[in-house]
């Protein structure tokens, strides 16, 4: 069991068992459970995504008129959001599930950190 701070600053235990993820002893902080073709796909866009960021570099560099280049970046806001719902439902799937499984202490250190990712983003 390792420790870590809560969106309030408090100190949280958080679960190092096995899991899906990999946060077990001597893996680190590792996904070991990722599905390669989900791994593949997510990979795609995130050079998508780059490639976007880059056009949004050159459009602010351009002088480009606010409302495009703004646009752009809700479009980019929107791709990786889609980054992190796949990642999310492999770790729902994979480490949520294990600890919830474990019971108690692993249980309630998953409940808190996904609901650190939820509303705040942050772990």
């Amino acid at each position: 069991m390792g420790a870590r701070k809560s969106a309030t600053g408090t100190a949280t235990a958080t679960a190092t068992a096995s899991c899906g993820c990999g946060v077990a002893a001597g893996t680190g902080r590792r996904a070991i459970a990722v599905d390669l073709d989900r791994k593949a796909r997510n990979r795609t866009r995130l050079r998508r995504i780059e490639g976007q960021v880059r056009g949004l570099q050159r459009m602010v560099e351009e002088d480009r008129y606010c409302a495009d280049v703004i646009t752009q970046i809700a479009s980019v806001q929107e791709a990786l959001r889609g980054v992190s719902r796949e990642l999310m439902r492999n770790h729902l799937a994979h480490c949520a599930a294990t600890a919830i499984r474990q019971g108690d202490a692993a249980a309630d250190a998953m409940y808190d950190e996904l609901l650190d990712l939820m509303f705040t983003g942050r772990r």
